[in-house]
């Protein structure tokens, strides 16, 4: 579903050329889990968004189902993005002034289709029935991290994308964000998670490390063993 092929990302910072990912070559089967795992600043992020249709490489290519995302034009690539990509992200991204059902509906401004009641049956499965008129100051950590795993599921996505999705949260919480991205797999998804916490490995088929922009040798995840 994924291939990334000799991928590399160079920022400028100053005078000096950071390069985040070196000649990264990686690739995803559909309905697989795989975890990407390093420390901070080895160029996690990069590499989500890069898989995400976002980050341009400066070298090499990204394909999404046998495309090329950095060959099409933009508006094609961000209707792709909406259509198949559900992201989690460890700051959330919940807006403020939007309640936990309005939150989760956002997805329909960019053309995703789904009913009003389907949205809330989600956050009902996510245990937030009672929290569906709060808006995101009103939760706790946890309760706004499914808040937004809600709205990547709701449309339905082929592939989630998760960047440190339990960087946040307590250990209970925790559990239950990759427990919930792990029912997603096992109803067919893909999810590749990008994460420095070793507990996503337990929910993984394989993890990658990544360390200094380079990917390193590849392990089972506790779940394929």
């Amino acid at each position: 579903m994924i291939a990334l092929e000799q991928v590399s990302r160079t920022y400028r910072k100053g005078p000096e050329q950071v390069r985040a990912l070196d000649h990264v070559s990686l690739s995803v089967a559909q309905g697989e889990f795989v975890v990407v795992r390093g420390p901070s600043g080895s160029g996690k992020s990069t590499l989500m968004l890069t898989v995400g249709g976002m980050i341009r490489p400066s070298e090499g290519r990204v394909l999404l189902e046998g495309e090329d995302l950095y060959r099409l034009p933009a508006s094609h690539r961000a209707s792709l993005r909406a259509a198949k990509i559900g992201f989690v992200f460890q700051m959330f991204h919940l807006v403020p002034y939007l309640n936990v059902l309005e939150n989760v509906q956002t997805p329909a401004l960019a053309g995703a289709r789904f009913s009003r009641q389907e949205a809330v049956e989600l956050l009902e499965r996510l245990g937030l029935a009672e929290r569906l008129y709060h808006r995101p100051a009103e939760l706790s950590a946890g309760e706004r991290q499914r808040v937004a795993l809600a709205r990547a599921l709701v449309k339905r996505p082929a592939l989630v994308l998760a960047d440190e999705p339990t960087g946040n949260l307590d250990p209970a919480s925790a559990a239950q964000v990759m427990s919930s991205l792990a029912e997603f797999h096992r109803a067919g998804g893909t999810v590749l998670v990008v994460t420095h916490d070793p507990l996503a490995d337990q929910y993984a088929q394989r993890t990658v490390r990544l360390q200094r922009g380079r990917t390193q040798p590849e392990a089972p995840g506790a779940c394929a063993q």
